[in-house]
């Protein structure tokens, strides 16, 4: 890479405990390899470990995406951005749409934008036609209900999976002998996750006399109200709340049995990291879920918003250890052969030479 490569910004929102953030780091330090300068720009980064951020041409712009500030901010960050203007706008998420749209309008340059999930009921999608050349998917259910919503062109997206490191041996077995199984899940805490089922799942564990311990990595605005009902349920003292971090690597090696209990997902990235761990995934079958998932090959699969059907499927793999390893393994292989984050890379990387013209 030389200081006449081209420069990709990077639009992203603030830095969360979600798969967007993540997919934007690790778009970052993958794309100097394919001879692509980045630049990120964000409202806040602070959820970023320092290291990492001394590693990342990050560049944060307080009150970019709020009402009051956020003109003045935005003729700042225009001001900065010229000064070393993009070849191309990569658009992280549908919230920053809006800006990007904005800033490529003034820089008189193209851009790309990412979806990863669903559209909300009366949500409209304000693709421009004139600087918007492709729209990314991380799925084809997300690419299928984008078609289904809008008039955009079946040509205009492309289907790239989010990727993700694997680690060249898992931490841990899981299920070990003489140790307290760990029941997991993790993700933003909103309704749409599904945890109430998670917990519901739990308490019949509990139930059944075993000794397993529950753990729910995350934080959102669901989180007093699951608490709560972790003490109705009368599981409280066997459910850990992990705080809000960004990097939940330490959770989801903890635990011995991941589980997503979403009733939608576009695809799921923190299931594919704890994949990648070597862990077993019990996931609801929604959506984008399948395209990872495969019942009984790759994981166990379980209708949404069933606590019962989960806490069954908890269940096997807690009296059959060497199943679970046969499943985290066969998972692990999966995402190392389809859902690496070299390949994500390479296949935005494809799109960005086909926008601009590179063979």
């Amino acid at each position: 890479m030389t200081a006449t490569s081209p420069l990709i910004l990077l639009l992203a929102d603030a830095f969360s405990l979600r798969g967007t953030s993540a997919y934007t780091l690790r778009l970052a330090e993958q794309l100097p390899q394919h001879d692509f300068r980045t630049r990120i720009v964000c409202p806040c980064a602070r959820m970023v470990k320092l290291d990492r951020r001394d590693e990342l041409p990050i560049q944060e712009y307080p009150h970019l995406l709020t009402p009051l500030w956020g003109q003045l901010v935005r003729r700042w960050m225009l001001t900065d951005v010229c000064e070393d203007p993009p070849a191309l706008i990569h658009i992280q998420s549908r919230r920053v749409l809006p800006l990007g749209t904005w800033l490529a309008k003034r820089l008189g340059c193209s851009f790309v934008l990412t979806v990863h999930d669903f559209l909300q009921p009366r949500e409209c999608l304000p693709f421009s036609a004139t600087w918007g050349r492709r729209i990314i998917t991380v799925s084809d259910a997300v690419q299928a209900e984008l078609l289904q919503r809008t008039k955009l062109r079946p040509d205009l997206i492309s289907v790239i999976p989010s990727g993700v490191d694997v680690p060249f041996e898992p931490p841990r077995p899981v299920l070990e002998p003489n140790r307290t199984p760990v029941i997991g899940t993790a993700g933003p805490l909103e309704a749409v996750k599904g945890f109430p089922y998670f917990l519901g799942a739990a308490q019949r564990v509990a139930a059944a006399g075993n000794p397993a311990e529950f753990l729910v990595a995350g934080a959102g605005p669901e989180e007093a109200n699951l608490r709560r009902l972790a003490r109705e349920l009368q599981i409280a003292d066997r459910v850990t709340f992990v705080p809000n971090v960004l990097d939940l690597t330490s959770s989801l090696a903890a635990m011995d049995i991941f589980c997503l209990p979403s009733l939608r997902q576009g695809l799921g990235t923190l299931m594919l990291e704890a994949m990648s761990l070597g862990r077993p995934v019990i996931a609801s079958d929604v959506d984008g879920v399948d395209s990872v998932v495969h019942d009984n090959e790759t994981g166990l699969l379980v209708p949404p918003s069933n606590s019962e059907a989960l806490a069954q499927r908890m269940l096997e793999l807690l009296r059959d250890p060497f199943r679970a390893r046969r499943l985290a393994d066969a998972a692990r292989e999966n995402v190392r052969r389809d859902f690496s984050v070299a390949r994500m890379a390479q296949q935005t990387v494809d799109v960005y030479r086909s926008v601009l013209g590179q063979p």
